[in-house]
């Protein structure tokens, strides 16, 4: 299997092509991205939601729940890569930015 070369523009540009030979982007306005980002996040928690701390840990050694686990990651980055397209958020330049926020606001001891 051939490694494709990945990054945010990429896939931004895939899910746009993917929603736009199917007519969704009347439907893809910053509520309705955010609000399908929050249930597919909620899919997220409830695989995890009953599990111990130590279940949660080994939650990728079970291959069917790996599975579930990754469609649903995979579901709300979609969203929200979509989301970061409509609204002209760069996501890694907003992530960078929070990340320097963080490091003065919460300095390591």
């Amino acid at each position: 299997m051939t490694e494709r070369h990945l990054d945010v523009a990429k896939l931004q540009s895939r899910l746009a092509e993917f929603a736009a030979v199917r007519n969704w982007q009347p439907f893809h306005t910053p509520k309705n991205l955010v609000a399908a980002l929050s249930v597919e996040a909620s899919e997220l928690v409830e695989i995890f939601q009953w599990l111990t701390p130590e279940e949660s840990a080994r939650v990728m050694d079970d291959p069917d729940t790996a599975h579930r686990v990754t469609d649903e990651v995979a579901d709300v980055l979609a969203y929200l890569l979509q989301l970061c397209e409509v609204l002209g958020v760069d996501p890694l330049a907003a992530l960078d930015a929070k990340i320097d926020r963080n490091e003065r606001r919460f300095p390591a001891p």
